[in-house]
Order: structure tokens, then sequence, then C-alpha cells
């Protein structure tokens, strides 16, 4: 988290590798005491031979566009009539894939697509491998279901399709695809 949230690391990247091959020992050595929050289960196993579908149990409605300040002022009243007082945060979009993910007693359990928002896929194992999706939770709410973008810097975006072009592999046309083709990976390792 502090790492790869935060950009704080407490320690060097030689020490926490080095922690990190121990705790593989150990649970080579201890199988029982692995957590679903363990470090090393963040890369999933067998490749699947396709994505489970997943029923969201509150619908991801799909974000409206809005083009003129008309559309924004229309958007308010309707808010209003329907609310009575509201508040607005602002954010700058971020143009990635929608995912919801679940958390039960602070423990992500599942992760899914937007799909059509009623339905989505189910990539669970394949958010498991995004190190800024925390395991656990500091509270541990007995459910919670968090909407996101999954998304792709620009400059990770380029170096990605530089590495592609070299072995002549086919390049993505943007971060957005290409963070939901990752993110679509069969082989959680890929992803």
């Amino acid at each position: 988290y502090r790492y790869y949230v935060l950009d704080d690391p407490t320690m060097p990247d030689f020490e926490y590798d080095r922690k990190l091959r121990r705790l593989e020992e150990l649970e080579t050595e201890h199988p029982e005491e692995i957590t679903p929050d363990s470090p090393t289960q963040r890369v999933g196993g067998d490749v699947l031979a396709g994505f489970e579908q997943y029923n969201h149990p509150v619908p991801l409605e799909s974000l409206q566009d809005v083009f003129s300040s008309e559309e924004v002022e229309e958007f308010g009243a309707r808010m209003r009539e329907t609310l009575g007082s509201v508040e607005y945060s602002l954010e700058p979009k971020v143009d990635g894939l929608s995912v919801a993910l679940e958390y039960r007693n602070g423990v992500f359990v599942s992760g899914a697509t937007r799909g059509d928002g009623r339905v989505g896929e189910d990539v669970t194992e394949n958010l498991r491998t995004i190190r800024s999706i925390p395991m656990t939770l500091p509270d541990k709410l007995p459910r919670l279901i968090v909407r996101g973008e999954v998304f792709m810097p620009k400059k990770v975006f380029h170096k990605l399709n530089e590495e592609r072009e070299e072995r002549g592999e086919h390049l993505f046309a943007n971060p957005r695809n290409a963070a939901a083709g990752s993110l679509r990976q069969l082989d959680s390792k890929i992803c």
C-alpha cells in the first residue's frame, strides 16, 4: 500500500523483494497459513477458459455525457427536484474500464467489469494483480462495494506499445483499450 498507492515506501525495493521471497518460503512450508490478502496471492494461477458472468447487486449505471452548460444546468435542476439540496464533488475524468470491487469484513472477495450495468464479467483474479487495489481495508465493514476505473497512465501505455512494436505485436489504440485488454486476459499472469 505504501509503495503502490501512496508512493511512499518504507523500505528499499531489495529488502521488500527479500521479505516477499521469505514469505513465499514460509507459505510453501505452511500452506494452511496462506490468507487471501497475502502479497503472494496477487498473481493468479491457471488460465481461465472464459470469464464467468457476475450479477451486480447494485447496478453500475452509465455516466451521462454533457456537452454544454445548458445540459449541466438541466442536470442540476433534475437533481434538486429529485433530492432537494445537493452537494457536488468534481474530479477530472479518468477514461478507463469501470469495475466494481466487493469487500466482505474488510477483505477483497470479488470484482467485475461493468458490462451492461446489471451483468458484468468476473475478473477477480486479474484485479488481484493490480497492486494499487488493497486486498484488505482498515475498516472491517460487513459489506462494501466500490466502483472505480481501471486505467493505464499514458507513460505506461507508450512504453507498452513500444515493447509490443519491438515484438511485432498489434499496438493498442489508446490507454483505455490497453487497460481493458490487459484486464480481460484469461491468463492472470499476463494481466
